[in-house]
C-alpha cells in the first residue's frame, strides 16, 4: 500500500479584529481628526487679505471629533500599542493651541472670530442637511456594528472602506475648498452636497468605532 504523506496544517485561527491599515485602534480617527483640524489651521494662517471663512460642515465634523476621538482609547487588545493614537491626539491638541497662539500674538485677534464665524445664509440653509447626514452616518455605523458584530469579516471590510473613503474625501475637500472657494468667500452648492457625503462616510466610520 502506498504511503500517503500528510501535512500538518495549522489550526484555523479564531476571528480576530482587524484594524484599518493595520494601525492601532484610534489611529485612523486620529488621522481624520488632524485632517479636520488642518482645515481650521490653514484657514487661520491664510494672509489677512484673504476673504476666507469656515464652512459649516467642518464644525459638525469637529463636534464629532470632540465627542468620539477625545475619549480615551480602549486598550482591549493585548498586542495594541497606544503610542500612535496618543501621538495623534498630541498633534491634534498641540497644533490647535500653537496656531491660535500664533494668530493671537502676531496678528489681529479679531481675525479668529471673523474666519471662524460661518456664513449666516449657509447656516440657515444647510444646518438641517448637515445634521441629518451626521446623525444618519453615525447611526448606520452603529447599526452595522450591532447587526453584524465587530468580529464579522464583512463588517470589518466595510469599516475599512469607510476609513479609506473618509480619508480621501476629507483630503479632497480640503484641497478643493482652498483652491476654488477661499477667494470668493462662498462655498459652491456642489461642494455642499459633497460635504454631506463626507459627513455620512466619516460619521459612519466613527459609528463603527463607538
Amino acid at each position: 500500500m502506498a504511503h500517503v504523506q500528510t501535512t500538518n496544517l495549522p489550526p484555523l485561527k479564531p476571528h480576530e479584529i482587524r484594524h484599518p491599515f493595520g494601525l492601532p485602534l484610534g489611529s485612523v480617527r486620529g488621522l481624520m481628526s488632524i485632517l479636520i483640524c488642518l482645515f481650521f489651521w490653514i484657514l487661520l494662517l491664510l494672509p489677512a487679505e484673504t476673504p476666507a471663512k469656515a464652512v459649516l460642515a467642518h464644525f459638525f465634523l469637529l463636534g464629532l471629533v470632540l465627542l468620539a476621538f477625545a475619549s480615551s482609547p480602549r486598550l482591549s487588545d493585548k498586542d495594541e500599542s497606544p503610542f500612535l493614537p496618543w501621538l495623534m491626539r498630541l498633534i491634534f491638541v498641540g497644533g490647535s493651541i500653537a496656531v491660535v497662539a500664533f494668530v493671537l500674538f502676531t496678528r489681529d485677534p479679531s481675525i479668529i472670530q471673523q474666519r471662524l464665524t460661518p456664513d449666516p445664509d449657509e447656516v440657515r440653509m444647510w444646518w438641517i442637511p448637515f445634521l441629518g447626514s451626521l446623525a444618519g452616518g453615525f447611526s448606520l455605523g452603529l447599526v452595522l456594528r450591532f447587526l453584524l458584530g465587530p468580529l464579522n469579516h464583512v463588517f470589518q471590510s466595510m469599516r475599512a472602506w469607510f476609513s479609506v473613503l473618509g480619508l480621501i474625501m476629507l483630503a479632497c475637500e480640503l484641497a478643493i475648498f482652498f483652491a476654488l472657494a477661499s477667494g470668493a468667500g462662498k462655498v459652491d452648492e456642489f461642494l455642499h452636497y459633497c460635504q454631506c457625503v463626507t459627513l455620512v462616510i466619516v460619521s459612519a466610520y466613527f459609528g463603527t468605532r463607538a
